[in-house]
């Protein structure tokens, strides 16, 4: 095992806690999905304001979804999969 730093053995002593850890997965989701949408938008050579008109939504909503800092419903998540042709596969994993 390679040598952790103090931040991953703390991490991984604070991942032990349920609560921390169902938080930490909610957060990193939340992120994933922000990095997905930047990354598109882009890939596609659109702006935050394009985006946003596609989406029927301001640019700074956009902006907080970039960020991580907007809840998103399923509707909102196909939708942002319309615009970029792709599809929306949701899944439960254990």
């Amino acid at each position: 095992m390679k040598n952790l730093t103090n931040y991953e053995k703390h991490l991984r002593e604070e991942l032990k806690d349920r609560k921390f850890k169902r938080a930490f997965e909610e957060e990193r989701a939340r992120l994933e999905i922000a990095y997905t949408i930047a990354e598109l938008r882009k890939k596609s050579s659109i702006s935050q304001k394009e985006l946003a008109e596609k989406l029927d939504t301001t640019q700074s909503v956009v902006a907080r979804m970039e960020t991580g800092q907007q809840n998103f419903t399923i509707e909102t998540l196909r939708k942002i999969a319309q615009v970029f042709n792709r599809g929306l596969r949701i899944q439960f994993v254990k």
